[in-house]
């Protein structure tokens, strides 16, 4: 069941703010906003340039070797598989592990 406070009085027609000066007011913190969104990606932009940088010198050996590690999987896709089959057996392991230790302390 949902109270209400009939105690609170409506505003005078002093207090109320027209709809003009409202949207005036809402307009302004709206520019505000933007400014601060450029200011703040500004901000991004320098501090993540050398990563962007250190990501463009290794980005064409990164790809290089990812072509080279699926042309192998098209070619003799037993050995990634049976590679995968182990990291998943070694992640339950550890998995279960970690359980048996939550438990034993």
């Amino acid at each position: 069941m949902k109270q209400t406070n009939k105690s609170v009085k409506p505003p005078n027609r002093s207090e109320r703010i027209s709809r003009a000066e409202r949207k005036a007011a809402l307009l302004a913190q709206l520019e505000q906003q933007r400014i601060d969104i450029l200011v703040c990606s500004d901000y991004l932009q320098r501090s993540a340039s050398p990563l962007d940088q250190k990501w463009r010198s290794i980005k064409l050996p990164l790809y290089a070797a990812g072509g080279l590690l699926a042309y192998k999987f098209v070619r003799r896709p037993g050995g990634v598989m049976a590679a995968g089959r182990k990291a998943l057996a070694g992640y339950m392991l550890f998995r279960k592990l970690k359980l048996l230790s939550n438990i034993i302390t």
